[in-house]
């Protein structure tokens, strides 16, 4: 049998992350994994898929690929969605330029005005009005149909979105709506993007599932078409796969597609080492990422991109603009300032050699030794020494101090930043991060593991295997899936068990279609129901699993003592009912390290800063168990690992590197 026959009876899987510099791609070959990195490609990001590709010699009929997308963030992000009408209830058409009416800046007086997310001549009125309790209030006539056909003529928009009043309870006016948009056009309604209460951030979801969604579409139009034959999913925002016809109408859904893959991938390496309790620092070229796992991801539904809510569920994150490529500059006091600015892929840091000049974190810490000319990329791209010393040397002669002396300060700011990150994500919710470990990966996040452990007082970190392409490694590890909401408000002590298990369980059903037409077999569908509870009159709730009545009461009430301090006799109130729906995970082992000869010091360097000289090592060469005491730096192809002086590392048997910070 010839390799390419029997390499179509057995598909690969890739999985593929696109970053703001790098996009990464793991490929599983039987029981190997096998990495690569392309600089990215903003403008077209399905070039640097392609190219990724063809340096790694795949046939696309031979390939499953689940890839992390940043068309929508970015989209978002940088206001370049497309020309979307708004259709709201009479009265309702300013909605979304309303909001909840909250200040950014509770005590500037005079805020800086700020574009509404939709333009006012796009915003249109029509009836179809639905009281709370499902009644009509105002009927959607012929002549509202009418006349709502003909603005959509006139107007000439690329998307809808249609919002009304209570849909969640009777969607049949929206549908009323939708179908009489044209089918060219991109069309969002409200009780399909998220069936829940709060018109605001209901109409929020629905109008950026339209705004950006023709834009996911046309761009996994063009991956597919240059990978034809392919099977490709797309990641969630909840971290759960989703194929690639159904999420361009889910376009929402795709805002952390990217950053989610990366809380998969540290969940299921830390898993290898025993570990469960994790704060991950995911540092990229252009951010970083941080979140709070116990045993899994946590997902919120509180969640935001830029200054708009997302009520989707999503992982719970925070983001920062500090990466690898975060630019330095002094402000007008001649204080050092980090980021949140990013030279990106193009140009890139000074020292990539593509015609950036202004000071990046990836010019210090090679000017600091802690990255080599000729072992970046696993020597496949030579750093330029000399552009990064002009570039942080401009700094230098600003601020009359050593070279190395500002690149120190340069990685000390943005580790700074990094910190107070990682605070916001556990000391401000209450949680003691000693009691947990940091776990860091992205191409940059190994040079700074040790000192962020430092300034949060933890005593373990954990840098995993691949961990500079952890993101599209997670993309592997992650299951298809879906999560489903439905408001149904009542006070939970009036309400019928039986009532509450047929709606969930119907729920569950509409949501189990979308799966199967994936491909993934009934009996590998594992459903899990939750309720959004709060007390009465509250505003806020909490997501309980969903066992009986009685049982998720007492749970509430824990779960609130717990997470606030206290309390309350009062009634509780069902809000939302939710159901998460999770297919079987690819067959999927981290290769075990079976060498026992102790890989050798490559080289011994003199660093800015060491006493003595520091020695190299090969991360592909280290063995099982293999013990390595800091200052020390260790290479592999796609990130760098600097061991600070005062910490130990071990190899386990999965490969990760375990750092453990010595006594005395």
């Amino acid at each position: 049998m010839t390799s390419q026959a029997s390499n179509r009876a057995a598909p690969l899987m890739l999985g593929v992350d696109t970053g703001g510099t790098f996009t990464d791609f793991v490929l599983l070959r039987g029981k190997w994994i096998e990495t690569h990195k392309v600089l990215s490609t903003p403008q077209a990001p399905e070039r640097a898929i392609l190219q990724g590709i063809r340096e790694l010699n795949l046939e696309p009929l031979n390939l499953i690929l689940i890839h992390g997308s940043t068309v929508a963030t970015n989209a978002a992000l940088e206001g370049k969605g497309v020309r979307t009408l708004y259709i709201g209830n009479r009265g309702l058409a300013d909605l979304l330029t309303i909001g909840r009416q909250a200040r950014t800046e509770l005590y500037n007086l005079q805020p800086e005005a700020k574009d509404p997310p939709v333009p006012a001549e796009l915003c249109i009125e029509t009836g179809g009005r639905l009281g709370a309790d499902g009644e009509v209030v105002e009927p959607l006539s012929e002549q509202d149909l009418a006349r709502l056909k003909a603005e959509i003529q006139r107007l000439d928009p690329q998307a809808v979105a249609i919002n009304l009043l209570f849909s969640f309870l009777d969607d049949r006016f929206e549908r009323m709506i939708e179908r009489l948009v044209p089918e060219q056009l991109f069309c969002s309604r409200s009780s399909d993007v998220l069936p829940a209460s709060g018109e605001y951030e209901r109409g929020i979801a629905t109008w950026l599932n339209s705004w950006v969604g023709p834009l996911v579409a046309g761009y996994l139009k063009r991956l597919n078409e240059g990978l034809p034959g392919v099977r490709l999913s797309v990641m969630q925002s909840s971290g759960e796969a989703i194929a690639a016809d159904q999420a361009a109408r889910q376009a929402v859904r795709m805002l952390l597609s990217g950053p989610a893959g990366g809380l998969v991938g540290a969940g299921f390496v830390a898993a290898e080492s025993a570990r469960t309790q994790l704060l991950t620092l995911d540092m990229g070229g252009t951010s970083t990422d941080v979140a709070l796992i116990d045993g899994q991801p946590r997902l919120t539904r509180e969640g935001r991109i830029g200054p708009w809510p997302v009520a989707v569920p999503m992982v719970d994150m925070h983001t920062i603009g500090a990466g690898g490529g975060s630019i330095a500059r002094l402000d007008a006091g001649g204080m050092l300032l980090v980021g949140p600015e990013s030279a990106g892929a193009d140009p890139g840091p000074a020292c990539y050699g593509r015609g950036g000049v202004e000071a990046t974190v990836t010019d210090a810490n090679l000017l600091l030794g802690r990255l080599r000319e000729d072992a970046f990329l696993g020597g496949r791209m030579r750093l330029q020494r000399q552009a990064a010393e002009s570039a942080v040397g401009q700094l230098a002669r600003q601020m009359s101090l050593p070279l190395t002396s500002v690149a120190e300060g340069i990685v000390r700011v943005a580790n700074e930043h990094m910190a107070h990150a990682l605070r916001v994500t556990s000391v401000q919710r209450g949680v003691d991060p000693r009691h947990y470990t940091l776990v860091s990966f992205g191409g940059a996040g190994g040079l700074h593991v040790c000192a962020l452990a430092d300034a949060l007082g933890m005593s373990s970190a954990l840098v995993p295997v691949s961990a500079g392409v952890l993101s599209a490694l997670g993309m592997l590890a992650t299951r298809p899936g879906r999560q489903q909401i439905r408001t149904k408000l009542g006070v939970l002590q009036s309400l019928d068990e039986a009532t509450i298990n047929q709606a969930l369980k119907q729920l569950a059903a509409e949501a189990s279609g979308d799966l199967l037409r994936e491909g993934v077999r009934e009996d590998q569908i594992e459903v899990e129901y939750s309720l959004d509870l709060r007390y009465l009159g509250q505003s806020y709730t909490l997501n309980v699993a969903w066992q009986s009545l009685s049982q998720v009461e007492r749970d509430f009430h824990r779960l609130h003592e717990s997470r606030y301090g206290h309390r309350m006799s009062g009634d509780v109130e069902l809000v939302n009912l939710r159901v998460a729906l999770h297919g079987a995970r690819a067959e999927m082992a981290l290769p075990r390290v079976e060498s026992s000869a102790m890989g050798e010091v490559r080289e011994w360097l003199d660093l800015p800063g060491e006493e003595g000289a520091v020695p190299r090592y090969e991360r592909s060469e280290l063995a099982l168990g293999q013990s390595i005491e800091g200052p020390a730096l260790i290479n592999e192809m796609a990130s760098t690992t600097w061991l600070a002086s005062g910490w130990r590392c071990e190899v386990d048997p999965a490969g990760n590197l375990v750092l453990e910070r010595q006594r005395g």
